[in-house]
């Protein structure tokens, strides 16, 4: 089919956390493991894939449409990527990034049901408190397997979605619906829950699985909760599965089962110069 020109952009990645804790995004120490530079975001590149079947499906898909998100090669600051949608299937439809390369970088289903999606159950997410960000303990096995996760708590303004926007290198009107939270800012709530709780070395998104329960809207308190689903090892790789659940002024807003690569497998340059 021919793309219709709503389902195709072009956007210039920014790595809008090259300062940010998390050390996978400066380019020093993402180049000892193997990149080619810092990373941007996995819930950046989320963010600039969020805005196609927000605008396919409208409004419908903030209150009750899915996305099913991979990552599969980093994106790196000022490319051009081309972010493109196709109907892939039952109505759903594809969302790929691509590089200027030609190569997919990320992938995504997105889908609008005809019903609303079953809720998990809140009540599963207890609202613990953060941790003092100076006493949270080293991520490891058999901490993420007993430390309870601490609710996150912020509010979003309308006001300042045009910043939020311009931060990662998106014009102002991208997201269609301004009374309502930007996909991309919710799910940095996903990452939040976890590096707010524990203390992480470099570490990297992989996926996740959002559903929508309702759209955010301006002034509302946003909690996030979360709890750890599972634990694994791939490939050398130290795995963390979180469930997670974000609510807005306290009515469930978003589900997602969010995962991430806590201790990446070492290289050689990196294990004779250990990241910080």
């Amino acid at each position: 089919m021919s793309i219709p020109d709503l389902l195709v952009r072009r956007v210039r990645a920014r790595n809008d956390a090259e300062k940010s804790e998390n050390a996978i995004h400066a380019d020093d120490v993402a180049r000892r493991y193997g990149f080619g530079g810092g990373l941007v975001p996995g819930v950046t590149v989320y963010a600039y894939m969020s805005v196609l079947p927000a605008r396919y499906w409208g409004e419908d898909w903030v209150h009750r449409g899915t996305m099913s998100l991979r990552l599969i090669k980093p994106v790196y600051d000022g490319e051009e990527i081309e972010v493109r949608a196709v109907e892939h299937g039952g109505g759903s439809l594809l969302v790929e990034v691509v590089g200027p390369d030609g190569i997919v970088r990320a992938s995504a289903t997105a889908d609008l049901p005809e019903d609303a999606p079953p809720p998990p159950d809140v009540a599963r997410f207890p609202a613990t408190p953060l941790p003092d960000p100076e006493a949270r303990p080293p991520a490891g096995e058999d901490v993420l397997a007993a430390v309870p996760l601490g609710a996150f708590d912020r509010r979003w303004d309308a006001a300042t979605a045009a910043a939020f926007m311009a931060s990662i290198g998106e014009d102002a009107d991208a997201w269609p619906f301004p009374q309502l939270a930007p996909d991309g800012w919710l799910i940095r709530g996903a990452n939040d829950v976890l590096s707010r709780n524990v203390r992480l070395g470099p570490w990297i998104h992989v996926s996740s699985e959002i559903t929508h329960h309702r759209g955010v809207p301006d002034g509302a308190q946003v909690l996030t909760r979360g709890r750890v689903a599972d634990l694994y090892q791939r490939k050398g790789h130290r795995f963390v599965e979180l469930d997670v659940v974000i609510l807005a002024d306290a009515d469930l807003a978003w589900s997602v089962r969010h995962v991430a690569i806590y201790q990446p497998r070492a290289t050689p340059e990196e294990a004779d110069h250990p990241a910080p």
